[in-house]
């Protein structure tokens, strides 16, 4: 096997394992507002930590990558992901739980960017598109996490002995995984954030991730909640798992769609599907209709994070790292504005209308994406 297709696999199984541990903490949130007895607004608080420790961690992730190569930020915040993902079931009060989803968070800002500069890196040994298929691991890293954690509330397994077991299958896999990552990546320029004016395209990229996060993380975080407590299913993570699975199905097609139809039209497809998934699953909060909405809604998120990234390694006056870096922020944001503000308007209204938040947001990706493309086209 050649060393560009062992690096591919090995940071594959990388995005694998990040999203098995992140799908391993968001599908339990409902056992942890049940726990801790929260109401909507004292959950959004506690999800409030998510991204602000994420927004502390990403100077620190493009001082990492910019400073050494993308393999060394990505193993340590792995291991400090685990550990504190182990933590996060282990709490045994509202502090420690608030200590340790934020370690966890803030661990897992890192090794998301140092995850997607290695992909932007691992691309450039490849003629076809692969970007895509690490998203797609992703996915299919929280498809396994959602199904495992499916099967730990089915057996009344506690979330205890769930996510500490979660953090060892994870640690154990990644040490194999580890010796074949890509070594030596560090860009020789477009090292350093530029204060000044603003670059026009990367300000539009991190406008278009941060509405494609309100939608992709609140989900995330409420389709538990919405399941049980609107949809009324007892086994709540049926929701996060269709989901997650027609997510990671789209995600490894993304790559050839991409290619047939052009970025410009995907991002309207991937709104519009966006937008009819979440309408359909406030007017029809059934069980057979909102699984059939959040399908199409995880087609829809699907392709946004992929493409944005890819556009954003292509800049010219930041390296891959800092460019998806800066990027990121205005994803960060959006999470530190989304599911908070879902929280909010739930406990003030109801849950149903608080997810129009999610359908104004997959809404606007249209026109920030044809404005991004016509600036691009203009050379501006």
């Amino acid at each position: 096997m050649s060393e560009q297709h062992k690096q591919r696999i090995s940071l594959s199984i990388f995005f694998l394992l990040s999203g098995f541990c992140f799908s391993s903490w968001a599908s339990r949130i409902p056992t942890i507002k049940t726990i801790y007895d929260f109401n909507e607004a004292e959950l959004g608080n506690v999800l409030l930590t998510l991204p602000v420790s994420s927004l502390l961690g990403l100077p620190l992730s493009g001082w990492l990558v910019a400073k050494f190569d993308s393999r060394k930020p990505l193993v340590f915040s792995f291991i400090i992901l685990n550990v504190s993902l182990a933590l996060i079931g282990l709490s045994n009060s509202i502090f420690m739980l608030i200590v340790s989803v934020f370690l966890f968070s803030f661990c897992m800002r890192i090794l998301n960017i140092a995850m997607n500069t290695q992909s932007i890196s691992v691309q450039k040994s490849f003629v076809r598109k692969i970007i895509g298929s690490f998203h797609g691991l992703w996915s299919l890293g929280g498809l396994f996490g959602v199904l495992f954690s499916t099967f730990m509330v089915k057996w009344d397994v506690s979330i205890q002995r769930h996510l500490v077991i979660a953090a060892v299958i994870s640690m154990v896999v990644g040490c194999f995984a580890y010796p074949f990552l890509l070594k030596s990546d560090r860009s020789p320029h477009g090292n350093k954030l530029i204060i000044g004016k603003p670059d026009k395209q990367i300000m539009l990229l991190g406008i278009l991730v941060f509405f494609a996060a309100v939608c992709e993380g609140g989900i995330f975080d409420w389709s538990g909640v919405y399941f049980k407590e609107v949809v009324n299913v007892e086994l709540f993570t049926l929701g996060y798992l269709i989901f997650v699975l027609f997510m990671a199905l789209s995600r490894f097609f993304s790559d050839v769609l991409i290619e047939r139809l052009g970025m410009k039209r995907m991002y309207i497809i991937s709104s519009s599907f966006i937008s009819v998934g979440i309408l359909s699953l406030i007017v029809f909060p059934y069980f057979w209709p909102a699984i059939i909405a959040l399908s199409i809604t995880g087609l829809g998120v699907a392709a946004i994070f992929p493409m944005t990234f890819m556009l954003a390694g292509t800049s010219e006056k930041y390296s891959a790292g800092m460019a998806i870096s800066i990027v990121a922020t205005y994803a960060i944001v959006g999470m530190l504005v989304g599911p908070p503000l879902i929280g909010y308007i739930a406990h003030a209204f109801n849950l149903k209308i608080a997810f129009v938040i999610f359908l104004l947001s997959g809404l606007m990706l249209i026109p920030i994406s044809q404005l991004f493309f016509k600036h691009q086209k203009e050379g501006v």
